[in-house]
């Protein structure tokens, strides 16, 4: 891997990581009941540590992402700072909306050169993303553990403890075979992400489905069937294993499809943000999956345009 790739590649996917993985702390903090309150003080440290990091994410990045990333929506959105400032409100967990600020200053690449020093820099910063996020792995294990055994009872379902588990999984996998700087294969790395996030958009729709109150209908039914459709999309991109001819036509679909429950989130963000929704979940949880379709929509028109 050129040193040019392993910068843009180890910044681009810590900005949208670390983000996420300090999310994820907030909702297991939002999710907690009074019992179980002192676990707060490791959810924070863990959460600042993510936070810290993606500053130094954020000051490395400027003329070193891709402007296909800065403009994807994937790092933030027109709706991250109100559901952030929302979501605060909500629960009185304080979050660090400076951070978002400062996204909105990062600029293409283009505008600056690699030298020896970034590298170092920037394998620095991925050598303590990956001791970050395997803690907060660890500790996304312990509270499953704990809620599997009846020893903690918490407002996340199991299977959303699970599933925001695997995305750091899936991150610490990723940061690995950077720092390994293993180059870019473009068929073993689609499926991979297609079977991947696949997976996680049909959970995403099933956890929107069941936040909902009885009486949305309309969206139940629509969610409803974003998961069922992804549960589909989610075999067909694990059988390419067996047959790989047939991943031009599986991207394609798991294309239209994202596209398609990208927009379902975004009318989600702003039904939430404007109190048109009857739902429990919290705004910031709203934009979180509507970054996360961001992220895999881009990657998926990627593959599509280097086939």
């Amino acid at each position: 891997m050129l040193s040019h790739d392993f910068v843009r590649s180890s910044i681009e996917l810590n900005l949208f990581f670390l983000r996420i993985m300090k999310e994820h702390l907030v909702f297991i903090e939002a999710d907690l009941t009074q019992r179980d309150i002192h676990l707060s003080h490791i959810i924070v440290a863990l959460r600042n540590e993510a936070t810290n990091l993606l500053k130094t994410t954020i000051a490395l990045a400027n003329g070193h992402v891709s402007p296909q990333a800065v403009s994807s929506g994937e790092f933030i959105t027109n709706y991250t700072f109100n559901a952030e400032k929302a979501t605060e409100f909500f629960t009185g967990i304080t979050i660090d909306k400076d951070v978002t600020n400062a996204e909105l200053t990062i600029g293409s690449a283009g505008t600056s050169k690699i030298n020896s020093a970034l590298v170092d820099q920037v394998a620095a910063l991925n050598n303590n993303a990956i001791a970050v996020t395997q803690a907060i792995s660890n500790f996304k294990t312990s509270v499953l553990q704990d809620v599997l055994a009846c020893r903690t009872f918490t407002h996340s379902y199991p299977l959303l403890l699970d599933h925001i588990n695997r995305e750091a999984q899936f991150y610490l996998r990723a940061l690995k075979k950077i720092q390994k700087r293993v180059d870019f294969n473009l068929v073993g790395e689609a499926v991979e992400q297609e079977a991947f996030w696949n997976r996680i958009m049909g959970e995403h729709a099933k956890f929107v489905r069941g936040f909902l109150d009885p009486t949305e209908e309309l969206l139940f039914d629509k969610a409803h069937r974003f998961g069922k459709e992804f549960d589909r999309l989610t075999i067909e991109a694990i059988s390419l294993n067996e047959n790989i001819s047939r991943l031009p036509e599986v991207t394609i679909k798991s294309m239209k499809t994202t596209n398609a429950i990208r927009n379902f989130k975004q009318s989600g963000v702003e039904g939430i943000l404007g109190c048109k929704i009857k739902i429990v979940a919290l705004p910031l949880i709203a934009d979180h999956i509507l970054r996360e379709a961001n992220h895999y929509l881009r990657m998926l028109k990627e593959f599509d345009s280097r086939r």
